[in-house]
């Protein structure tokens, strides 16, 4: 049976107090709330600098013992160095993240718009795949459809690594809905990160996606049994309130969310 975990891409937002968290709730306490709410978060921070190690411990103790932290590989690999040399980074950021322990989900590799297919990428793309750690789970986004072919899935799947699955603007929707029947892993990573309308009020929903959302819930139900885990994270340009979002797709596949009313009973009596 597949499991979901379903959550946002970052959880700081203050425009969330009153509509998501509990009235008066300030940033440094967002995400304890934020661990009642949902089981797993994608954090955005790790892909600018490495989180320092108290830092990681510190998140683990506000959240559930079962709560899973998705986490970007650095820029330093994939944009700056584009993954060529990057055997030192890429152990430290390894040797950092394991801090988390059980708390470690599945991690990011986004590659960069212009990290296009030709012959030598897709050789340092091959060996990048061949240094990552297998006990840790991996998906790769690319920002071009050229990449989305049989070669590059066969690359993927050899490995178990995930190719991340995106409904946003660098891949019709269509295709990708296509390729999540198809996964190239035993799990399944979705960013649904909207099509760059630039919405700056986060604290509501301002844009029906009820029908792309009921494709992407009918096409999980079909996964394969070997598909234990959809980890998917909602940006808040895709409605305009990612929490949303995230408890409508929960409501989707069969869950039942935790309401924000919830919280706000529980902050009264606490």
């Amino acid at each position: 049976m597949t499991h979901f975990r379903f959550g946002t891409q970052s959880w700081r937002f203050r425009a969330w107090v009153g509509p998501f968290y509990p009235p008066s709730t300030k940033t440094a306490d967002m995400l304890r709330p934020y661990g009642r709410m949902f089981s797993s978060i994608e954090v955005d921070s790790s892909f600018y600098a490495l989180p320092a190690a108290p830092i990681l411990l510190g998140w683990r103790e506000k959240v559930p013992d079962d709560f899973v932290f998705a986490l970007k590989v650095p820029q330093q690999i994939t944009h700056n160095k584009r993954l060529v040399g990057v055997a030192a980074e890429l152990q430290r950021f390894v040797d950092r993240i394991r801090e988390l322990g059980t708390a470690l989900g599945p991690v990011l590799v986004q590659l960069p718009p212009d990290f296009l297919p030709a012959v030598e990428t897709r050789s340092t793309l091959d060996s990048f795949l061949s240094t990552l750690p297998e006990d840790i789970r991996w998906s790769v986004e690319f920002r071009h459809p050229a990449w989305l072919g049989n070669e590059t899935l066969s690359m993927l799947r050899e490995r178990n690594v995930a190719l991340t699955l995106v409904d946003g603007r660098w891949v019709r929707r269509a295709r990708m809905l296509e390729l999540a029947a198809d996964p190239t892993a035993d799990f399944c990573y979705v960013r649904w990160m909207g099509l760059d309308r630039r919405i700056t009020d986060f604290s509501r929903p301002q844009l029906d996606r009820e029908e792309e959302l009921a494709a992407w819930a009918e096409v999980f139900k079909s996964l394969p049994g070997s598909v234990d885990t959809v980890y998917g994270y909602f940006n808040n340009q895709f409605q305009g309130h990612s929490p949303h979002s995230a408890r409508r797709m929960q409501r989707l596949v069969g869950q039942q969310p935790v309401e924000p009313t919830a919280l706000r009973t529980q902050a009264e009596l606490s």
